[in-house]
């Protein structure tokens, strides 16, 4: 039963964000290995809100979608490294855990999650072939986790009202940050092989 009235939430949860969609959605990409990678992902906005309060919304497992409404994606041009774990080329969600104590981690998932208008019969046309999060949560997709890595945990520069994700080049790799609120979580992308 808890489980169903979960999905039936997040139903209603989705129809109001689609319906909403007042967010904009952000890229951020640089060589690595000197292939392209690029991240697209929703860029919630704290309106007023605080982290700490928002994260205690999360589910038991404490694994957020690094972003909101459509699934975050990953897509790499070549193979690639996070926290030593290969990642070979190609499309991957990513999503972060953010335990209430201790480092947050990411998370690159090889499912793409579902159509959104195989979540929600009233999809808008054009945005039913979009991929969406799994109602039912990570736990349903964890066996397809390619790769987990710790991030260092910082100061924002500045406080970043819009989640932000950041990749610059470094070397021949890249630094990826996450920036939301007055915080910020980082780790290095390097070549894979």
């Amino acid at each position: 039963m808890k489980v169903r009235f979960a999905a039936l939430a997040a139903v209603l949860s989705l129809a109001a964000a689609v319906a909403q969609a007042d967010n904009p959605r952000g890229t951020t990409s640089a060589p690595v290995g000197g292939k392209n990678v690029t991240i697209d992902y929703g860029r919630p906005a704290l309106k007023g809100r605080n982290i700490d309060e928002m994260l205690k919304q999360l589910p038991e497992d404490r694994m957020w979608r690094a972003g909101e409404n459509q699934v975050t994606t990953l897509n790499t041009e070549g193979p690639i490294t996070i926290g030593g774990k290969s990642i070979p080329a190609g499309k991957y969600s990513v999503y972060v855990n953010a335990p209430a104590t201790g480092d947050w981690s990411i998370a690159i998932n090889s499912d793409l999650g579902l159509p959104l208008g195989k979540l929600w019969d009233k999809a808008p046309d054009n945005m039913k072939n979009e991929p969406w999060p799994h109602l039912e949560g990570y736990n349903n997709i964890g066996t397809k986790e390619v790769a987990r890595a710790p991030m260092k945990s910082g100061k924002g520069a500045a406080a970043a009202e819009l989640f932000t994700m950041d990749l610059k080049p470094a070397g021949t790799g890249a630094t990826l940050t996450l920036a939301w609120g007055d915080r910020s979580w980082s780790l290095d992308v390097k070549p894979g092989k």
